[in-house]
């Protein structure tokens, strides 16, 4: 059973990939625990840019620190690349993964520095769309590992 919490940065604002998270959070339901805790993105100027980044470290830091136990990884362009079938046997694991993405902003440098990192691809995306992107990986994860039809 998938033991998997997301963090993220700022709600789906936007209709159509609130529909996908949503759908993709049904379909890994049946395969184990998911759970999204969303921590308030920083509003910023160009001036601000770097406070609104270490402020958003902060919350974050402080539900890490309740995950002494988890593994946890940061979703970043510059992390490990897997494909599927390595990223279904790196999740596969009793013990809790714990999965973050950052906001726009990305992650502040002491944050980056402290975790490894997972990389969905070179290309960086929006934050909102690198969730969708997670949680369909996440279901195929879950598929690859219980044998359904779904990964070919």
């Amino acid at each position: 059973m998938l033991n998997i919490t997301l963090v993220t940065v700022g709600k789906i604002k936007e209709a159509y990939l609130s529909e996908a998270a949503t759908s993709y959070i049904k379909r890994i339901k049946p395969y184990g625990r998911l759970n999204i805790l969303e921590v308030k993105a920083e509003s910023f100027s160009t001036a601000t840019k770097d406070k609104a980044k270490n402020n958003e470290a902060l919350k974050i830091q402080a539900i890490l620190d309740n995950k002494r136990e988890a593994q946890i990884y940061l979703m970043s362009e510059h992390g490990t690349l897997f494909n599927s079938l390595e990223f279904a046997t790196k999740i596969e694991n009793p013990q809790e993964i714990v999965l973050v993405i950052a906001g726009s902003l990305g992650f502040a440098k002491e944050l980056e520095a402290k975790y490894p990192k997972i990389s969905l691809s070179p290309l960086t995306f929006p934050h909102e769309l690198a969730r969708v992107i997670l949680l369909e990986q996440i279901y195929r994860a879950a598929t690859i590992i219980n044998h359904k039809e779904y990964h070919y």
